[in-house]
């Protein structure tokens, strides 16, 4: 009988650590469904469909990624990424001098790949000069319209980055490296290559066959997807092709619904004619789009540095490049108005970030190190803009148990004061603080004028930096 009771004990024990067991295996399964990015929906491959997939939270609450245009255009370096189409197809006059006084009689584009070296390329120090600056995810250019690929494309033969040039899979390195931090990592990738011949003889027959895209272009998202898990898909270059032709929508249908990154990845809207700035999901519209007001859906205004080219160009000087207060502007404008900024750089052929593209990196991620909570997981407020001054841009806070909004200053007023036209204050509960440059809050005097206007006295002691920003609290919003 001893023994009887002893067994059951230790039954007993045994079936309770079981159940133990299987009560953890059902709360971590809540507790993965309950964090899942996006509705267990399946999609169809219809645009109305497509459409109504919600943003993964992810994005919009980043408000800045860095884009990086690389490839064989880095070689010559001359004018822009476009150099190859604007030497051969348009054969304009700089592009045609250039090579005429700089390389050999019947020199050809493809001979620039073997000196597309990437020697110097570490890719552990681009994601850490990318972590600081800010930025919260990283597009690559995976293939640009020259289609160079920089992974081991197997529809690339022979015109990739690891057949020719670095013999590295330049993707799969950043890839990794970027993973070692908490960026997120995409791709940009072109749909058309300008003198494919497979995509000219499909334009030729009015896009009526398709041999580019069942043998080059389509194969080759689909690799990119299931080889590098990039939770951006950034298209460009449909040249003018429907939707139907480049098979976007069963691609897209395939990304949110079966690929291994259906439930973190955000797409763009440029799949066909007339599909940018109309579906996707979040809209660019076009280069450096910054709309002036709010918009109904997500955007993103993709720039550059370098004013005049995506990708780097040794004949640039300093006029041609944004200056850090430019950036600044650009950043807060953008994000008061709903939208991520996508800042872009062009690293040399030989893989090291041009100096004063990786300053003004840094430089934005000093602004964001102090001033960040007032971009970061934010939301336009009820104005976007004051309505007494230009210079002076709202956002707030996703959450907050205070009523908060950010009034970000663009200038600083000669007179150390400022009025704000869109709100003002009550008495005993509202609370102005400046943020400064050490990150702590200074709290400032303010008043209601007699025409309400919010007047508030600044600390003169920082008003050489740029980019300034208030914290307001329990303000009250002029009707």
């Amino acid at each position: 009988m001893k023994l009887f009771f002893s067994t059951l004990i230790a039954w007993t024990h045994h079936f309770t650590i079981m159940l133990l067991f299987v009560a953890l295996l059902v709360l971590l399964c809540s507790i993965e469904i309950q964090t899942s990015t996006v509705p267990n929906i399946k999609y169809e491959p219809t645009w109305d469909s497509i459409d109504s997939r919600p943003l993964p939270d992810w994005y919009d609450d980043s408000k800045v990624g860095i884009f990086i245009h690389w490839g064989v255009f880095s070689v010559p370096a001359f004018r822009s990424e476009w150099f190859w189409f604007y030497w051969r197809h348009n054969k304009e006059d700089d592009c045609v001098k250039y090579m005429a006084e700089n390389f050999k009689p019947n020199f050809t584009y493809p001979e620039f790949a073997p000196s597309f070296t990437a020697q110097h390329f570490h890719p552990d120090y681009w994601a850490s000069v990318f972590k600081a600056s800010g930025a919260k995810y990283v597009v690559l250019t995976s293939k640009h319209h020259e289609g160079f690929t920089l992974w081991p494309s197997k529809t690339s033969w022979n015109w990739n980055a690891m057949d020719v040039g670095p013999k590295r899979d330049l993707v799969g390195e950043l890839a990794s490296a970027i993973r070692k931090t908490d960026l997120r990592f995409g791709l940009y990738h072109s749909l058309f290559e300008w003198f494919n011949p497979l995509f000219l003889l499909d334009q030729a027959n009015n896009y009526t066959t398709n041999f580019y895209t069942h043998g080059k272009t389509v194969p080759e998202l689909y690799d990119i997807v299931n080889t590098y898990k990039p939770e951006v898909v950034w298209s460009d270059g449909d040249q003018g092709a429907p939707d139907d032709y480049w098979t976007s929508r069963e691609f897209i249908a395939w990304l949110y619904n079966e690929s291994p990154v259906k439930d973190t990845v955000v797409i763009n809207d440029r799949w066909g004619d007339g599909i940018m700035c109309n579906h996707g999901g979040f809209l660019t519209c076009n280069d450096r789009y910054l709309p002036g007001t709010l918009q109904k859906r997500k955007w993103e205004n993709a720039m550059t540095i370098d004013k005049n080219s995506w990708g780097y160009v040794r004949t640039s000087t300093i006029n041609d490049y944004l200056t850090n207060e430019e950036i600044i502007s650009t950043l807060v404008k953008t994000v008061s108005l709903g939208g991520n900024m996508l800042i872009n750089i062009g690293p040399t052929a030989e893989g090291t970030l041009p100096p004063i593209m990786e300053e003004r990196l840094r430089q934005m991620g000093n602004w964001l190190a102090v001033n960040g909570e007032a971009i970061y997981n934010t939301q336009p407020w009820v104005y976007q803009n004051d309505s007494l001054n230009d210079n002076i841009y709202y956002t707030e806070p996703k959450k907050s148990d205070i009523p908060t909004v950010y009034a970000i200053l663009l200038d600083w007023p000669q007179s150390n004061i400022i009025n704000l036209g869109s709100l003002y204050g009550k008495f005993k509960s509202t609370q102005v603080q400046l943020i400064s440059p050490d990150g702590s809050l200074i709290d400032l005097p303010w008043y209601n004028d007699v025409d309400k206007r919010f007047r508030i006295n600044l600390k003169p002691i920082i008003s050489d930096l740029y980019g300034w920003v208030l914290k307001i609290t329990n303000p009250v919003v002029r009707k």
